[in-house]
């Protein structure tokens, strides 16, 4: 294990969240807000670890599989333990472990709250809450490796596909860096995009950062506790609801259209399925919820609003979808597992991941019939790697065995089965709002703290994809002898 490039990785991590801190007390310094405390002791603190950890660069730069995963998992933690005390410190959340839960909650881009009076917060501390979400729908460690020297950039392709949700992760560009660099370039010009397009509908700008940073990262914070609700703008739901749609698109997509492969890029096998869900979801439940709007047009609109924010697992909400029929309430959770496509911001099991075991399933299930074909498994007009398939495997078994350890866990709470389930769902896929007293128009802030704090790793397991926090758990990764990939 290469300790030292463990310790300069993640002070410099801790070096630019200080920076990142700049950006809220710039806020409140134009809103006549006081910052000192809340934001001053964090950056102080930041540049201190940061300087101690990273000041020196080590000779040895090499980094392994392992290395990137230690080094994602622990970034991440210690990420949203400094990123909770400006909340902490403001005394508008006296408990750490709440401040823990809602920065948690911020960089996963989860949405779930333990707030019940939002709108008591100061501007600065909004601004913070919701540019986590922006920070963390990219990632941490992505931005690092597109300011990173060159020269230092080579050996840190396992920090990306530790941190990147999908089942692979391939490279833009030849160079890690330059592809980390266009990643952010498209993710900062679409933000703005909808940033513009909401304040050209009436949405004040303050409101409209806050609102993109929640759908750019498909986290869903507000600065309402009524969400996208608290407008009753049509104009504002259907801007967000695409946004919403589009940010869950994966990201080499937009890079092929930028350099004119539009064909390739419509050819997404993946794509079509997600929109296929999309639009089958939509309809379904707009027939399902036509008698509660009075209008089709209306339904319709909700609907595409509801599927958008739940597939994308943004988690914003225009209305309580938890007093919708139960055919409704079962499609949004099941879109809660699917989630958005590799490569996106959104979480959730991919849809990549979900039309590859589809495939599989129906390969094993064709050779119980016809034992000597051979049938190949194709993805993108690629055949599908067994090793592949395995890893896929194996992510739907661990999966699997965290969510039932986490309902074991959230048992004891003494709470309705509709209510633990789906709050492990949320969290778990990075959702936000579930159904029953963590529902659209209630937080999480009665929870005990066993169940916070479970679904606080939760958060962590579904950002990072599992293995890495996994990893930083495993007594044989902490061993001397390095072994590569």
């Amino acid at each position: 294990m290469n300790y030292k490039i463990i310790r300069y990785v993640i002070g410099k991590i801790l070096s630019i969240e200080a920076a990142m801190l700049l950006l809220p007390v710039l806020v409140c310094i134009g809103y006549g807000e006081p910052f000192l405390k809340e934001f001053g002791i964090p950056i102080l603190a930041l540049l201190l670890c940061g300087f101690l950890l990273g000041y020196k660069e080590p000779s040895d730069m090499k980094m392994y599989a392992k290395e990137g995963y230690v080094i994602v998992a622990l970034s991440w933690i210690l990420v949203s333990l400094f990123g909770a005390l400006p909340l902490f410190l403001s005394g508008y959340v006296p408990n750490y472990l709440d401040c823990v839960f809602e920065a948690v909650s911020g960089f996963t881009t989860t949405g779930a709250t333990i707030l019940d009076d939002i709108e008591a917060l100061t501007h600065g501390l909004l601004f913070w809450r919701s540019f986590t979400h922006w920070v963390g729908g990219m990632g941490v460690l992505v931005f690092l490796l597109a300011v990173i020297p060159a020269s230092s950039s080579s050996s840190f392709m396992h920090l990306m596909r530790a941190e990147v949700a999908g089942p692979t992760v391939g490279k833009i560009s030849s160079k890690i860096r330059d592809t980390a660099r266009t990643l952010y370039i498209i993710y900062f010009v679409l933000t703005f995009i909808e940033i513009f397009l909401l304040v050209c509908g009436g949405m004040p700008v303050f409101d409209a950062f806050i609102h993109s940073f929640g759908t750019a990262g498909t986290g869903g914070f507000s600065n309402h506790s009524a969400s996208i609700g608290f407008y009753q703008n049509p104009y504002f739901e259907i801007v967000i609801s695409v946004f919403m749609i589009i940010f869950s698109f994966n990201f080499n997509l937009f890079y092929l259209v930028l350099i004119g492969k539009i064909k390739d890029a419509l050819r997404s096998e993946e794509l079509h399925a997600f929109l296929i869900v999309i639009a089958v979801s939509v309809f379904g439940i707009a027939l399902n919820i036509r008698s509660m709007y009075g209008s089709f047009g209306t339904s319709l609109r909700t609907s595409l609003f509801q599927v958008a924010s739940i597939i994308s697992t943004t988690g914003y909400a225009t209305v309580n979808f938890d007093l919708w029929p139960t055919l409704s309430k079962i499609v949004l959770m099941t879109l809660m597992f699917i989630g958005g496509c590799a490569g996106s911001t959104a979480g959730g099991l991919k849809m990549s991941r979900v039309v590859i075991l589809f495939k599989t399933t129906r390969r094993e299930i064709n050779r119980m019939i016809h034992p000597h074909s051979v049938q190949t498994v194709r993805f993108e007009g690629r055949p599908v790697e067994e090793l592949t398939a395995r890893s896929i495997n194996l992510y739907f078994s661990v999966y699997i065995f965290i969510f039932v350890l986490s309902m074991l866990l959230v048992m004891f709470e003494k709470r309705d089965f509709l209510t633990l389930f789906s709050a492990v769902s949320a969290c778990l896929n990075n959702v936000g709002p579930g159904f029953g007293d963590v529902g659209a128009i209630c937080s999480y802030s009665a929870l005990t703290p066993l169940t916070k704090l479970t679904l606080t790793f939760d958060m962590l397991f579904g950002r990072l994809e599992l293995f890495p926090m996994l990893v930083l758990f495993s007594p044989s990764i902490w061993t001397k002898n390095r072994s590569k990939e």
